[in-house]
């Protein structure tokens, strides 16, 4: 097994995507101070999961990304993969080209990945722990480091050499165990505790339990209660409704009726405008108009001779005119005065018959103006009549959409 390639892509001085090429062979990687060999060395280290920023010599984990130059602004990320050679099968994964990568955001997200699959650093630290590999395996030696080691306690060198010797990896595992454990017992502590104290509270909670159930038992006596006084209320409402119904129903009825009446009261009213605008009561009105005609000249003509006579009789009494009348005048006055007298019984009668006729006839129009009115009276009663019985249907409607209502409601809350 050995390092087959390492890309930097915007860590510390790699702006520019970086690749070096560990062919078989290589050793070592040389170059004048600042050039950045200390920083693929950090590199390295970063990518195998190392934490302390301390440790890459710098401030903060921020400082790794590509703070910029005077040509060239920051970058965003720091991005870093390490490919190793797994043809001998050194690492515990089926692979025989390993790639781990690390990429740091500046915002403080950190995104570890084998082989393209995201992972966690606990993954990481598990595959390169079983080669010698890792961020805390003395595989990298940095500046200073070797001069602890040499300068180490005994102590401290039985640490070093647990490392080499691969001990680390149990000791890490170890140390996880031993957290667990602790939180284990933690965990068990609390536990008992929780448990002595539901023990105090089983009788009270016992108590209240009973009491609970008593309640539940009470509720539901409740509940059915209510069922029952709503199912009767219902039973009542629908009753109601019937009820309403039916009296909507006969309303109905009735002012279907009234409805008739009136037709054939107003039919009837035609008619007898249809009869009193008939032939024989035109017949009469010209009978009495020419009777009041015949009338009106019968009169002028009685007076024209009432008239004649009171002047004949002057003429007679003047003796100027005694010498002037002849034979012939007075008795033409004498005929004519007996024709008049002729002409009174016969108009006399006529006078008599045209007022007994326009008696009749008004008597007539009396009888046909009071059945008018009297028809007229019942239909104003049979409209009154009609109109209550619509306000009663108004009312009976209204009644009936609240107690739908009041139906649905009471429905709604059996339900």
């Amino acid at each position: 097994m050995h390092l087959k390639s390492l890309t930097l892509k915007g860590f510390k001085s790699f702006a520019q995507p970086t690749t070096f090429q560990f062919e078989p062979g290589v050793t070592a990687i040389v170059g004048p101070n600042g050039s950045g060999k200390s920083n693929v060395v950090d590199a390295l280290a970063w990518v195998m999961g190392e934490q302390g920023a301390k440790s890459l010599r710098g401030g903060k984990m921020e400082d790794v990304i590509f703070a910029g130059t005077s040509t060239r602004g920051p970058l965003g990320r720091a991005e870093v993969r390490l490919t190793i050679d797994n043809s001998d099968g050194a690492l515990p994964i089926e692979y025989s080209e390993v790639t781990i990568s690390r990429t740091l955001f500046r915002n403080g997200s950190s995104e570890y990945a084998i082989n393209g699959e995201n992972c966690r650093l606990l993954d990481v630290q598990e595959l390169l722990s079983d080669s010698g590999l890792g961020r805390e395996m003395h595989v990298i030696v940095g500046q200073g480091q070797l001069d602890a080691v040499l300068r180490a306690t005994p102590e401290d060198r039985r640490g070093f050499i647990e490392e080499a010797a691969g001990i680390l990896k149990h000791r890490r595992r170890k140390e996880r165990t031993l957290r667990k454990l602790d939180a284990m017992e933690t965990n068990l502590t609390r536990l008992n505790d929780l448990a002595g104290e539901i023990r105090r509270q089983l009788k009270p909670l016992g108590r209240q339990a009973e009491v609970a159930r008593q309640a539940q038992g009470i509720a539901a006596e409740v509940r059915d209660a209510k069922a029952r006084l709503l199912a009767d209320d219902v039973f009542r409402l629908r009753n109601e409704l019937e009820a309403l119904a039916k009296d909507e129903s006969e309303r109905h009825a009735e002012r279907i009726v009234l409805q008739e009446q009136i037709e054939q009261k107003q039919l009837r009213i035609q008619r007898l405008e249809q009869d009193q605008q008939s032939e024989e009561l035109d017949a009469a009105r010209r009978v009495t108009i020419a009777l009041e005609s015949s009338q009106s000249r019968l009169r002028g003509l009685y007076a024209q001779a009432q008239q004649r006579l009171t002047f004949l009789a002057t003429q007679a009494e003047d003796p100027e005119q005694i010498g002037r009348l002849t034979r012939a005048s007075v008795e033409e006055a004498g005929s004519e005065a007996g024709r008049l007298e002729s002409l009174i019984p016969e108009a006399e009668a006529s006078w008599e018959n045209a007022t007994a006729a326009t008696t009749r006839a008004q008597r007539g129009l009396d009888a046909i103006d009071e059945h008018l009115a009297a028809q007229s009276a019942l239909v104003s009663k049979h409209d009154l009549e009609l109109s209550q019985l619509r306000g009663r249907v108004d009312a009976a409607q209204q009644k009936r959409s609240a107690v739908e209502q009041e139906l649905r409601r009471r429905e709604l809350a059996v339900e």
